[in-house]
């Protein structure tokens, strides 16, 4: 049975930064595409990055430059470093692998002044 355990959000003010991380657990991790997302107030969740096993990180466009996803196989852990910070970024994030299983509780990220 998959967990995902995120963490390392908080409120931030605008331009600042965060580094979330994401514990996982139950399944075969170094093999697995891994993503994180976001789920804004009366939004529907979306993508904003993911990594493949070997390190290959892809972005949407509202975070290109700005948010950096990045693994650790030993640790079964996928960060997001999130440089630059927007009240748009303001959500709950959550980390899953792709394609998707359960959902863990996410972080949530409050950027605000």
């Amino acid at each position: 049975q998959v967990q995902l355990v995120e963490s390392g959000g908080g409120l931030v003010q605008p331009g600042g930064s965060l580094r979330l991380s994401c514990g996982v657990s139950g399944i075969v991790f170094s093999i697995r595409i891994m993503g994180w997302y976001r789920q804004a107030p009366g939004k529907q969740r979306e993508e904003v990055a993911r990594v493949t096993a070997d390190g290959r990180a892809s972005y949407v466009d509202s975070v290109k430059g700005r948010f950096t996803i990045s693994r650790d196989n030993a640790k079964k852990t996928v960060y997001l470093e999130m440089n630059s910070l927007k009240p748009e970024d303001t959500a709950v994030y959550y980390c899953n692998q792709i394609p998707n299983l359960a959902w863990g509780q996410g972080t949530q990220v409050t950027v605000s002044s």
